[in-house]
């Protein structure tokens, strides 16, 4: 019996269909203050064309939660800018580090000194792994890994791994609708 592949086959989100136009260096970061008009036109019509992109994307809501909650990314990502992003978190007490990509890809020197921060954030990014894969991520030894796990449960205000009140993806689509109603009422005002 032969399967059908078309009916399991995911369809193309447009960040990876109009890659060129997400990758496009501009929309990395805010236009500085000094950016010509023609700059500025260019940058508007680049965040415009995205965001229709992402507005019909059927995965928006989980691809913005993850990109508020749990990843600081770079760049236009689901319908916003790393600025609008920050916004939401502000509003939304949500605190989230910057990737340590060499650490998450367990790019590591051997026999390294390790940061107690290192440990502690790696295992709230990954508390499904062991202490040995992380030992191995970090590159130092299981314990080396567990003496620094142990510290963090003893010092005071210890809290669990991960045990930060997340919003829930509700919340950051209530934060991001508010903020994009402030945008709008300012962009008429403008015009």
């Amino acid at each position: 019996m032969a399967h059908d592949l078309s009916s399991t086959r995911a369809t193309t989100t447009g960040c990876v269909k109009y890659a060129g136009l997400f990758q496009d260096p501009m929309l990395e970061d805010q236009l500085p203050h000094s950016a010509s008009s023609d700059e500025r036109r260019r940058y508007a019509s680049l965040e415009h064309a995205a965001a229709d992109i992402c507005a019909s994307c059927p995965l928006l809501s989980p691809c913005l939660y993850r990109a508020v909650v749990e990843h600081d990314v770079a760049g236009f990502v689901a319908g916003t800018t790393q600025k609008q992003r920050l916004e939401i978190r502000a509003r939304l007490s949500v605190k989230v580090e910057a990737e340590d990509l060499d650490t998450l890809a367990g790019v590591a020197r051997q026999h390294r000194q390790v940061d107690h921060s290192e440990v502690v954030r790696l295992r709230s990014v990954h508390p499904d792994e062991s202490l040995e894969q992380l030992a191995r991520r970090l590159g130092c030894s299981l314990s080396t890994v567990k003496r620094h796990l142990r510290t963090e449960r003893r010092s005071p205000g210890a809290r669990a791994f991960g045990d930060q009140q997340l919003p829930t993806q509700c919340q950051v689509l209530a934060a991001h609708a508010q903020l994009n109603g402030r945008r709008a009422v300012r962009e008429d005002a403008a015009a």
